[in-house]
């Protein structure tokens, strides 16, 4: 059968998730599997997740996709080029036909240029004279592209067209055989608020921290699912989120700093003295913010100290693939998918302890992380240690129930 896969977060997952899903289907032929490689309980943005990936993979599966893998942490608090360059590489090895991806610009003949001129070797000296001047990374990179394609690198000031390029960029260097499919993001803005019966992530977060009402913005298997986690208290507090990253923070060394993803050109200095000086997370980031730094960079260095991600690890491709959860025909993709695939595929916690040196050491670092999230969760009783080892996929029944 053909696989689309999609590389998402779903936190959570909504109609706008429903609808790409939808089209990536009609676009591969309506009987290919949908495979998604999902970032795991923290994500891209530098913060947890609103739920864990257990429940998050839940989603999907109730909503249509047939496997859910995970993208392993230290890709899934990646930039936006680290998060597509590990998604691309996971669908690879699963032996993926199509890449579904939103995007607001659903051209993939701009796309693909604008991919190709930040991939020429123009680019990179037309970039390091912007940022020389004084620019923003993102201000010098469309600034930098313009002068390779003109009025199209306008394209990059939307989030969506970012990691599209991103994903564009990840096929061409591992010269996969993946084929784009992009899908229009008509609906609401990616960190926008309400547009009809659609909102972005970002809004239904805040409806759900506020007791809001976000059900309709999610279909009906989802909501169900977000429901149950927020009356049980699994969801973080965002007190203990800034309480443990300030300890951290204030109890590292200047080497440990140096160390973090993305820390050079000094800023893991600067990350170091407001640590030390400002009281809470949020006060740090903003001391520590100019125009040269993106917050969301600097939450991902803060969760990067947290959960013990160094910049090297950042580096290469994972070396396993960790299924999540199986929708109804799961097991069918899963099987065609080990037929093929030259990585270890973990179906159960238990086989981790049998992977290879590299991939075990990924393995144990995830686990750390589930830890570490648990710990943030509102309900005490939820806190418990060691769920990576305990937790077996998610699977959907027949018919059709929520898992």
């Amino acid at each position: 059968m053909n696989v689309v896969g999609i590389i998402c977060e779903y936190n959570p997952f909504h109609l706008g998730h429903l609808h790409q899903m939808e089209a990536a289907r009609r676009q591969a032929g309506e009987d290919a599997a949908v495979v998604c490689v999902m970032g795991g309980n923290f994500v891209q943005r530098g913060e947890p997740a609103l739920v864990s990936k257990h429940v998050r993979a839940g989603m999907a599966v109730s909503c249509g996709a047939d496997l859910v893998l995970e993208l392993p942490v230290p890709w899934a608090l990646a930039s936006a080029e680290r998060f597509a360059a590990g998604g691309v590489a996971l669908l690879d090895a699963a032996g993926a036909d199509f890449l579904s991806f939103g995007a607001e610009c659903p051209e993939e003949t701009r796309l693909s240029a604008l991919a190709g001129a930040l991939l020429s070797p123009e680019y990179g000296p037309l970039l390091k004279g912007e940022l020389a001047a004084g620019a923003s990374f993102a201000a010098a990179r469309e600034r930098a592209a313009a002068r390779l394609v003109g009025r199209d690198a306008l394209l990059l000031r939307e989030p969506n067209n970012i990691l599209a390029v991103e994903y564009l960029k990840a096929i061409a260097l591992r010269r996969s055989a993946l084929r784009p499919l992009p899908v229009k993001r008509a609906f609401a803005a990616h960190d926008g608020g309400e547009n009809g019966d659609f909102a972005g992530a970002a809004r239904i977060r805040e409806l759900a921290a506020s007791g809001g009402e976000y059900g309709r913005f999610m279909p009906d298997a989802a909501r169900a699912l977000l429901d149950r986690e927020l009356a049980a208290g699994r969801t973080p507090d965002p007190d203990r989120v800034d309480a443990m990253a300030m300890y951290r923070l204030r109890t590292m060394t200047a080497g440990e700093f140096q160390a973090l993803p993305d820390a050079g050109e000094g800023l893991w200095s600067r990350f170091m003295r407001c640590a030390a000086a400002q009281p809470t997370l949020k006060e740090t980031l903003d001391a520590v913010k100019t125009k040269r730094y993106a917050y969301a960079r600097l939450r991902r260095m803060a969760m990067a100290a947290l959960l013990g991600i160094t910049a090297g690890m950042q580096q290469g491709e994972p070396p396993y693939l960790r299924v999540l959860a199986l929708g109804e025909r799961g097991r069918e993709v899963l099987r065609q998918i080990k037929r093929r695939c030259p990585l270890p595929v973990v179906t159960k916690p238990a086989a981790a302890r049998l992977l290879p040196e590299e991939a075990g050491r990924l393995f144990r670092l995830e686990a750390r992380a589930g830890d570490v999230y648990a710990l943030t969760l509102k309900d005490p009783a939820e806190r418990r240690g060691g769920s990576e080892w305990r937790t077996s996929p998610v699977t959907l029944a027949g018919t059709g129930e929520t898992p």
